[in-house]
């Protein structure tokens, strides 16, 4: 099928050992509580890490501007990781000797990943880690909130929209690492009830654009994928689809949202027609109501364009500040009571739910595409 058809229906459709057992608040200025983020500030990997940090601060700084929450502060201490596992580790160790009250969030998987560990051995709050991954919902923690559908929930309905456009031949461009690996995890359990499996797959390594191997395994093949789904970050993702491409393949690209859709855009520009990205949040863009108004309003104050990440930081920020208001005892173990007593919170157009056994809050998962003039669109 020639990309022109394609698009056509798309469009119609180690310092932790001294850490004392939850440390309480009374560590803390009482009127100021600090929140602990490890997220890539440089690298190519920053977008990511700077639009969550953004996001979250325009909701923080509003708040305490006003008075705070009940009349206490919020710091969001920020460390750069680079996307990298080990700095992260490094950092959440810092962290948490530095005796924060709480980890937020974090950017990516394999990051989350190596803050794991700690996270549970100290028994702090780690609270809306951008990333998908099943490995940080399964097993379960009582001490990791989530606020996005899962890569399960994302390539599931990439699949579904895929098939039902009678796209069967599914190859996968993925990340070599943790994040990519729950990325094709998922994709190929969404095909098995289907009874197919990718045509073909290929990595590239993170906070690499070294895309050349990928390429010719996928697209300069006799019998080239319709459709390429991709789990990867914007710059490797934004070279494979200029490299194919320019190899003259014509299918389509289907990312999830980790990718950063608008640092894709902005790598892109022109290039980005047609390209496919699921969302885990709601739509920033437009005439926004609730959240969605709130955050554009404070992003327009800010003199910050609108984004999803963004809009991800902003909205995981009016959580767990709600939880703070809520807290019965300004503890680690009263946040978490808190969050948990959260069962069905409207944050403005976007529910988020949590029970003692549940801590992934939201299931929601929609389609964009985007434009050759840099738009998004629905």
């Amino acid at each position: 099928m020639h990309r022109r058809q394609v698009l056509a229906s798309i469009s119609a459709l180690g310092a932790l050992a001294t850490v004392p057992f939850s440390a309480p608040v009374a560590a803390q200025d009482r009127r100021r509580l600090v929140l602990g983020q490890s997220a890539p500030m440089s690298g190519p990997s920053a977008q990511l890490g700077l639009q969550m940090q953004a996001g979250a601060r325009l909701f923080f700084d509003a708040q305490n501007a006003a008075g705070g929450i009940n009349g206490t502060t919020i710091e969001l201490r920020s460390l750069d990781d680079g996307y990298e596992p080990d700095r992260a580790k490094a950092n959440t160790e810092k962290l948490i000797a530095d005796d924060v009250f709480a980890l937020f969030g974090y950017v990516g998987t394999p990051t989350s990943l190596a803050a794991l560990p700690l996270v549970n051995q100290a028994k702090v709050p780690f609270f809306a880690p951008l990333t998908g991954a099943e490995s940080l919902r399964e097993p379960f923690s009582p001490w990791v909130f989530h606020i996005r559908a899962s890569y399960y929930d994302e390539t599931a309905l990439i699949v579904k929209q895929l098939t039902h456009l009678g796209l069967m031949r599914i190859s996968v461009f993925h990340q070599n690492d943790a994040y990519g690996k729950a990325g094709l995890d998922g994709v190929v359990r969404a095909m098995k009830p289907l009874s197919i499996q990718p045509q073909a797959i290929s990595t590239v390594e993170r906070n690499s654009v070294d895309v050349a191997k990928a390429v010719k395994e996928l697209v300069q093949t006799g019998s080239p994928p319709e459709a390429i789904v991709m789990v990867g970050a914007y710059k490797a993702c934004a070279a494979f689809i200029r490299a194919a491409r320019k190899a003259g393949y014509g299918g389509v690209f289907y990312n999830v949202s980790f990718v950063g859709t608008q640092a894709l855009l902005d790598e892109l520009g022109p290039e980005a027609m047609g390209v496919v990205v699921s969302q885990v949040m709601p739509y920033p863009f437009g005439n926004g109501i609730g959240v969605v108004g709130e955050y554009q309003a404070a992003a327009t104050k800010a003199g910050q364009k609108f984004n999803y990440t963004a809009m991800e930081g902003y909205i995981a920020a009016k959580v767990i500040s709600e939880a703070i208001r809520r807290m019965a005892r300004p503890t680690r173990e009263g946040l978490v009571a808190a969050l948990e007593g959260m069962t069905s919170y409207n944050a403005g157009g976007f529910n988020v739910g949590f029970r003692p056994n549940k801590h992934v809050g939201s299931g929601f998962v929609e389609l964009s595409m985007l434009t050759s003039d840099g738009r998004v669109r629905r």
